[in-house]
């Protein structure tokens, strides 16, 4: 047990140590002493590049986008933005996504399969009604009549 604590601290110190010299830079030996005067007179040569990483984001920000004429001639509806990167010229387009189409409603007969009201299940068959069923449900029983379906169909217009 007597030799712990001295173990102990020579572990420690070796580990300090080793911890050290991994975070110790390398430095470039100085100049041959020939060298000297050339070197004195001389500016220092630039810092190596940085090791070549595609992943890293640039140094310095983005300039704005420069709209292009295309943009320019499409109004607001698409928009066209060019970058430059240090790969090139970068064209960006965008544009909103078209509305859906969606075909004129059915009759209430033809959703509701012959019976007196529509159910969440057959209104599943048009979809705008499918999405705003507890709306056009303004009783809340879980069922559409044909007036609620009627008053629904008068929203839309």
């Amino acid at each position: 047990m007597k030799f712990r604590k001295p173990f102990l601290t020579a572990m420690t110190g070796s580990a300090l140590l080793f911890a050290a010299l991994t975070f110790a830079q390398d430095v470039p030996p100085p100049p041959p002493p020939s060298d000297m005067a050339q070197a004195a007179t001389s500016p220092p040569p630039p810092p190596p590049p940085p090791p070549s990483n595609e992943m890293a984001p640039p140094a310095q920000p983005m300039p704005p986008a420069q709209p292009t004429p295309e943009s320019a001639a499409a109004g607001s509806a698409a928009q066209s933005a060019t970058y430059q990167t240090p790969q090139g010229q970068v064209v960006v387009n965008s544009a909103p996504a078209p509305a859906p189409t969606i075909g004129p409603a059915p009759d209430f007969n033809q959703l509701s399969g012959g019976s007196k009201s529509i159910t969440p299940e057959q209104a599943a068959s048009y979809p705008p009604l499918a999405n705003d069923f507890l709306n056009a449900d303004s009783n809340k029983d879980g069922k559409i009549s044909k007036s609620e379906y009627a008053r629904w169909m008068k929203q839309l217009n």
